[in-house]
């Protein structure tokens, strides 16, 4: 990890919004679980959305991360590194 670079502040904000409400999806969806009655479909649903919420940040934190980092590794002379850390955190995708 590099110590140099971060998340820039509006991304980072906006990620935690996002995050905190996929947060209280994932809570209702634990709630659903509790009632015996509920149909799967719903829970289907439900955890689709917050799927798609989780997928949305990631998206939003890359493509900060290709714009501010990325994009401006040939300058600061880390390609290599940035290129590898990058690939490595897509494995896990």
């Amino acid at each position: 990890m590099r110590g140099h670079l971060h998340l820039d502040p509006k991304v980072r904000e906006e990620a935690r919004k996002r995050l905190l409400s996929a947060k209280g999806h994932l809570e209702g969806i634990l709630r659903m679980l509790e009632d015996e009655g509920v149909y799967c479909v719903d829970v289907l649903k439900q955890l689709k959305a917050v799927q798609g919420a989780l997928d949305r940040v990631g998206e939003m934190v890359l493509r900060a991360h290709l714009r501010d980092h990325v994009a401006t590794a040939q300058a600061r002379g880390d390609v290599e590194e940035i290129v590898e850390e990058l690939m490595e955190a897509l494995k896990y995708r």
